[in-house]
């Protein structure tokens, strides 16, 4: 008596186009990642033990290491700040200015730009990272 094997029924899932679709995903994710924060220059912030955000108009000025100053993306002479600020201040009344300055500057640098703020009576607060905890 010759008996048959039972066929037996094994399940398997088709993986062969999920390598494609984690490509799409990953390039999607890098892509948006670039696009979320096109104004920003990059710097090393200094660090600090909170993190607040704003929702007032604001502009942003960088200074980089080698002491270039930007307003939002576009590059300025220090000696010519005083007028830009005195400008954006004139036609956007509560502005309020976000210094972002690289963590390797010197405490004058931070003041110098401080002064020009306080002179023209521009709200300036300082942007930091959080600090790992």
């Amino acid at each position: 008596m010759k008996l048959r094997k039972r066929l037996e029924f094994k399940p398997e899932v088709a993986t062969g186009s999920l390598n494609d679709i984690m490509f799409f995903l990953l390039l999607f994710f890098l892509l948006v990642a670039t696009f979320a924060n096109p104004n920003v220059i990059k710097l090393l912030l200094p660090k600090s033990a909170s993190n607040q955000t704003l929702d007032k108009k604001q502009i942003t000025l960088s200074i980089t290491k080698e002491k270039n100053y930007f307003i939002d993306k576009e590059q300025i002479q220090f000696n010519k700040l005083e007028g830009s600020l005195k400008a954006i201040k004139q036609r956007i009344s509560d502005v309020t200015i976000v210094l972002r300055t690289d963590n390797s500057l010197t405490i004058q640098d931070l003041i110098d730009v401080l002064a020009i703020g306080n002179k023209l009576q521009i709200k300036m607060i300082l942007a930091t990272e959080k600090r790992a905890s």
